[in-house]
């Protein structure tokens, strides 16, 4: 026992160590985002090196869903993370240290509800009673929450299943789930495997954007890493725009999808930089649903929690 607590200081002295030691002056930006079909201009920008031509040391982080990037920014493992709406505005509106200062794709279509083949399942109303795989507290939870209730289902109406993206295909094909809501890739890679598409998560108002969110208390007397970060992002945009096929080559080996299927699911998303009216009102009317189904307890202060001043 005496050892286990002599192991427990230990590790907590390294770890106050190490916190003291970023304080002081680190400059390494630990970076959180998706190897998603949504993340092309943070995966352009840490394979092509636009962070090193910006003059940033970058450490990135890759992880499966926007929680997971959520998890590593709020316990202070990341100081940028990239997420969609939902996780988004459920950080801000936990606390003020964090605040979007970016989206960098967005995708009315990008998140679509999956069934087996040969499922009876016909439309979302077909739910009732049914198994849902779907990752809670991501913009995929947000808007497929949203489509149910346009379906006039509550979700007591149905068997909401916390999933991780990668366990989904298992779960439907074994029969675990009667369907799951996911973002691209996960439904193409369904496809691949003779799944189909019941519905969109289209339709409901929704661009569905993901955003990258700053600690903004690791950043004092650093706001030009800021910048120079976002206008790496902003190289990584125009890339993508100039340099469709290899764009393409490169999601494809980062998914791995076949590169058809790739492309179709990249024609699913808008790859921009920005922080335009449009996003800011989707966020607002996602926060209003989300604080009406009590997932978060209240509205995000906008006028603090969106920044668009560090946008090149």
């Amino acid at each position: 026992m005496r050892n286990r607590h002599f192991i427990l200081l230990l590790a907590l002295m390294l770890w106050t160590a190490s916190g003291n030691a970023y304080a002081a002056g680190n400059d390494t930006i630990r970076f959180a985002f998706q190897d998603r079909i949504g993340s092309v201009i943070p995966i352009l920008a840490v394979t092509k090196g636009f962070f090193s031509d910006q003059g940033l040391e970058v450490e990135p982080m890759r992880f499966s869903s926007g929680p997971a990037c959520a998890e590593a920014l709020y316990s202070g493992a990341a100081d940028l993370g990239c997420m969609g709406d939902t996780t988004a505005v459920i950080m801000t509106s936990r606390s003020p240290d964090f605040v979007i200062i970016a989206s960098h794709a967005s995708g009315e279509h990008r998140h679509r509800v999956m069934v087996r083949a040969d499922s009876p399942l016909q439309s979302l109303a077909d739910l009732r009673g049914k198994r849902i795989g779907v990752k809670k507290g991501t913009s995929t939870y947000g808007g497929l929450l949203a489509a149910l209730k346009q379906a006039s289902l509550d979700p007591a109406d149905v068997q909401l299943v916390d999933l991780t993206p990668g366990t989904m295909l298992e779960a439907l094909q074994a029969g675990s789930i009667d369907a799951f809501a996911a973002s691209e890739p996960t439904p193409s890679a369904a496809e691949e495997k003779g799944a189909r598409q019941l519905r969109s998560l289209g339709g409901l108002g929704n661009s569905y954007p993901i955003l990258t969110l700053a600690n903004e208390s690791h950043f004092t007397d650093r706001e030009a890493q800021l910048k120079h970060f976002l206008a790496a992002m902003q190289q990584a945009a125009g890339y993508a725009w100039t340099h469709p096929e290899e764009t393409a080559r490169i999601m494809a080996a980062e998914t791995g999808l076949p590169l058809p299927r790739t492309q179709r699911a990249m024609a699913l998303h808008n790859y921009d930089l920005t922080l335009n009216q449009k996003i800011r009102t989707s966020l607002d009317a996602t926060a209003r649903f989300l604080l009406a189904q009590d997932i978060i307890k209240k509205l995000p202060d906008w006028n603090h929690s969106i920044s668009a001043v560090y946008l090149p």
